[in-house]
C-alpha cells in the first residue's frame, strides 16, 4: 500500500475490538499516529482533549451514536473532517451522516485498503488552503491566543500555564466568543458530566482560569448572574489583577 504524504494523528473509533484493532494496525503500518476508542463518550474525551487531523467512526457505538458525537464536536466548533464507518447501508443513512458534518460514509464490510485511500482523499482535500470546516489550529480573542496543537496559551505574549481542566475551559469559551454559555453546558463539553455534575466545579474552574489570565491583562471572562459565562472584550479603564 502506498504511504501517505504528511502522514497524520488520526483518531478510530469502533466498539467491536478486533475491527478496530485491524483498522488501527493497517492506518499505523501506513505511517499515521493513531488513538483508538471503543464508546462515543470516549471519542468525544479524546477529541475535545487534542487535535486529530482525521476521526474513523463508527455509527452504532454502545452508549450514543456516532451522529451524535459529530453534532457535539459541530456544536463545540470543532471541524475535524470524519469518516463514518457503518452496517447500516441505506440511502436515508448515509445522506443523515453527510447533512450532520460527515466527510465520508463505507458501510461494512469493507476493505482496509479502500479505507486508507479514502483516508487520504479526505485528508488531502481538507487540508488543502482555505478549505471550509477544516480545523482552526490558533485560536485568538483580543490579546489572548490558545495554540491547539502546542497545548500553548498566551496572553499579551506571556505564556500561562493552565491544567487540562483549564485549557478545556478556555478552548470552549474561545470556540464561542461573546456567547453566554450556561453551566449545565460548560459540565456537558468541558466536563463531559451530560449536564449531571455539580456547578460548583464550573464555578472553581472559571475562578482558576480568571485569575491566571488576570495576571496579564483586564477580566476577558464575564459572569451572567444566574446563567453562565462568556468571553468579551474588556470595558474602558479595566485593568489586570497583576
Amino acid at each position: 500500500m502506498e504511504v501517505p504524504e504528511n502522514a497524520g494523528s488520526l483518531l478510530v473509533v469502533d466498539d467491536e475490538p478486533f475491527l478496530r484493532d485491524a483498522v488501527a494496525a493497517s492506518l499505523r503500518f501506513l505511517g499515521y499516529e493513531v488513538t483508538a476508542a471503543e464508546t462515543g463518550a470516549d471519542a468525544l474525551r479524546l477529541a475535545r482533549g487534542r487535535p486529530f487531523d482525521l476521526v474513523v467512526l463508527d455509527v452504532m457505538l454502545p452508549d450514543t451514536d456516532g451522529f451524535e458525537v459529530v453534532r457535539r464536536l459541530r456544536q463545540d466548533g470543532c471541524g475535524v473532517p470524519v469518516i463514518f464507518l457503518t452496517a447500516r447501508d441505506t440511502e436515508a443513512d448515509k445522506v443523515a451522516g453527510l447533512t450532520i458534518g460527515g466527510d465520508d460514509y463505507m458501510t461494512k464490510p469493507f476493505g482496509l485498503e479502500e479505507l486508507a485511500a479514502r483516508v487520504r482523499t479526505v485528508l488531502r482535500r481538507t487540508r488543502g488552503p482555505g478549505v471550509a470546516g477544516a480545523a482552526q489550529t490558533v485560536l485568538v480573542f483580543e490579546d489572548l491566543e490558545l495554540d491547539q496543537d502546542s497545548y500553548e496559551v498566551r496572553r499579551d505574549g506571556h505564556l500561562i500555564e493552565l491544567s487540562p481542566t483549564e485549557f478545556r475551559l478556555l478552548r470552549y469559551l474561545m470556540l464561542h466568543p461573546g456567547r453566554v454559555l450556561t453551566r449545565a453546558q460548560l459540565l456537558d463539553h468541558v466536563w463531559d458530566y451530560g449536564g449531571h455534575g455539580s456547578t460548583t466545579v464550573v464555578a472553581t474552574y472559571v475562578a482558576y482560569l480568571r485569575r491566571k489570565l488576570a495576571r496579564y491583562g483586564p477580566d476577558l471572562i464575564h459572569t451572567q448572574r444566574a446563567v453562565g459565562y462568556s468571553l468579551r472584550p474588556p470595558r474602558a479603564g479595566e485593568a489586570g489583577h497583576g
